[in-house]
């Protein structure tokens, strides 16, 4: 067979069902390959960034890996920015791009668009390897697999010349054996003294609490930490990559995604006695200022699957090296059986009526600018009233993502959906396509800010070429919000206004469907009519630009010393 026909034949016993990218003449032997097969479907975008974060937003929705493809040059350059958010975020992906013949890349002889991806790809990658001998692309790719699922997960990357690519070589189904020939899939479980040590620890506390990150959402362990939680009456908080670990309606919900998710959250982070940490790093999403705002006699108890995580941020009295899944059942099944030594319940309760009491403020405050455009708080409400419990909800944009965070409901995880590694503005729309083209039958819908919408909005095409018919709402504020907020409190303006486009008619424009919003009545039978369209659809809500309630935290998260 083929090198392409090799390289689809590892992805399909990895059981990868999408790969994205832009058709391209080096790659043409494994688009041939992809034409031939029905098992990995290929979506074609307009622009090689949307390919990658398309490929991440599959594993955020999923738990499984999908491959972003790249020609040589700027088409793999392209995948950068997404890469890059896969690397921060914790979201393995395969990158394959294309190179110039072997013979003629190394050293480099100026060829055409010839760039080293390999080595632009390494520090924002767990593995990133030119292949040299066509036979070794199954032993390549398996290695690419092990690194991005093993461990911290993460994106790899594989570069293949391109007078490799056609090349014809006799594989036996020995060079395609199944995953667990060439990679672990038992978990690490806990030392059994570190279970038990962390059990009684938890049990004597008076404060506890527990927070859960991204580990506990790739490790499949939500429902773990949720009977965790429930055993020892404790208020628990997810960071932007748990969030859904603690649904909204759950009597130990406080608010989610760190130092922004309200005042409960805050008070519990300073006042809490034992922590447990779970799969979560400690990203500034989580700090008062230079590092997490811990009571200086608290008790951390770090569980992660990469020992390099451990007491990186924070110094621990207890670091378990273990996954998520296999540690929290571990320290469960470690709990002793009597009553907490304090009113835990009531520690608990009294946070959860802050989050009400904080949620209820949110509809107040007075507009910087954008007088008589909706309040966002008051249509994130909304919204909020319109979606399904199994609806899917990506948050892009600065100040739009905080009014998401807060008020859209979430009942389990791997239904909403943040890139707080890099901030990235402009992944929500790729997002949303591979969300909806992993769960057809959901509803999907991208909640973003004008300047966010207008990285990504080419893909509206995608979208409808695909039938891939997502709704995006957008917070227009006309400007650019954050930044011009910023400038007004240090008493000048420039370059923030993005005032006069119509983004819906854009929609209409790339044969989607689009309405401008401008009062709050309007957005319900608006949304109604966009879901009755059969197509991708805009809706262009014209907001006012109101200060969140936690602005000054999140200023505070990234304050220079």
């Amino acid at each position: 067979m083929t090198v392409g026909d090799a390289i689809v034949r590892c992805l399909a016993a990895e059981d990868v069902s999408f790969a994205f990218g832009i058709a391209s003449g080096k790659l043409a032997p494994l688009f041939e390959a992809l034409s031939r097969q029905q098992s990995v479907r290929f979506i074609g975008v307009r622009h090689e960034a949307a390919a990658a974060h398309m490929a991440a937003g599959v594993f955020a929705g999923t738990g499984r890996i999908a491959v972003a493809l790249g020609e040589l040059g700027p088409g793999g350059g392209n995948l950068t920015t997404g890469i890059a958010c896969a690397y921060a975020d914790n979201l393995p992906m395969l990158a394959i791009t294309s190179s110039n013949a072997l013979h003629l890349s190394e050293p480099a002889r100026g060829m055409l668009m010839e760039l080293d991806l390999v080595n632009l790809f390494r520090p924002i990658t767990k593995f990133s390897q030119r292949i040299h001998d066509p036979a070794r692309v199954p032993e390549v790719l398996h290695k690419a697999f092990r690194e991005a699922l093993s461990g911290r997960p993460g994106p790899v990357h594989v570069s293949i010349p391109a007078d490799m690519l056609g090349l014809s070589l006799p594989f036996t189904k020995d060079h395609f054996p199944s995953p667990a020939r060439y990679r672990s899939l038992s978990r690490q479980p806990a030392a059994p003294d570190d279970s038990t040590r962390a059990a009684q620890m938890l049990r004597n506390a008076r404060r506890p609490l527990l927070i859960a990150g991204g580990g506990v959402v790739t490790s499949g362990a939500a429902a773990e930490f949720l009977a965790l939680a429930e055993a020892l009456h404790a208020p628990a908080m997810a960071t932007q990559m748990g969030i859904g670990a603690v649904p909204t309606g759950h009597l130990a919900h406080i608010g989610h995604g760190g130092v922004i998710g309200g005042t409960a959250i805050n008070r519990a982070i300073a006042e809490a006695d034992v922590i447990l940490a779970v799969g979560c790093r400690f990203s500034s999403w989580m700090w008062h200022g230079t590092g997490p705002g811990f009571a200086p006699d608290a008790a951390l108890i770090h569980v992660d699957i990469d020992p390099a995580m451990i007491g990186m941020v924070t110094p621990v009295a207890l670091g378990i090296v273990a996954d998520a899944r296999a540690a929290l059942g571990a320290i469960s099944d470690a709990l002793p059986q009597q009553e907490p030594v304090a009113d835990v319940a009531g520690w608990r309760d009294g946070l959860r009526a802050e989050w009400k009491q904080y949620q209820g403020a949110m509809d107040s405050g007075t507009p910087l600018w954008g007088e008589g455009g909706i309040h966002p708080a008051h249509l994130s409400r909304a919204l909020a009233g319109l979606l399904p419990d199994d609806s899917l909800v990506v948050y892009d944009g600065g100040h739009t993502t905080f009014w998401s965070n807060d008020i859209l409901p979430v009942h389990d995880v791997r239904q909403r959906f943040h890139e707080p590694g890099m901030g990235q503005l402009g992944f929500g729309t790729p997002y949303a396509l591979a969300l909806k083209a992993s769960n057809p039958e959901k509803l999907v819908v991208n909640v973003c800010g004008d300047g966010s919408f207008g990285f990504t909005l080419q893909e509206l095409d995608t979208a409808r070429r695909n039938g891939l018919n997502i709704i995006v709402v957008i917070h227009n504020n006309a400007a650019w919000g954050v930044i011009r907020a910023g400038q007004a409190k240090a008493g000048f303006e420039f370059a923030t206004e993005l005032e006069g486009t119509d983004y819906a008619a854009i929609a209409r424009g790339f044969g989607c469907h689009g309405e401008v919003v401008t009062e709050l009545d309007d957005f319900a039978p608006a949304f109604g009519r966009a879901l009755a369209s059969g197509l991708p659809a805009v809706l262009d809500c014209r907001t006012a630009y109101v200060p969140h309630p936690s602005m000054s935290r999140f200023a505070a998260m990234g304050r220079v010393a």
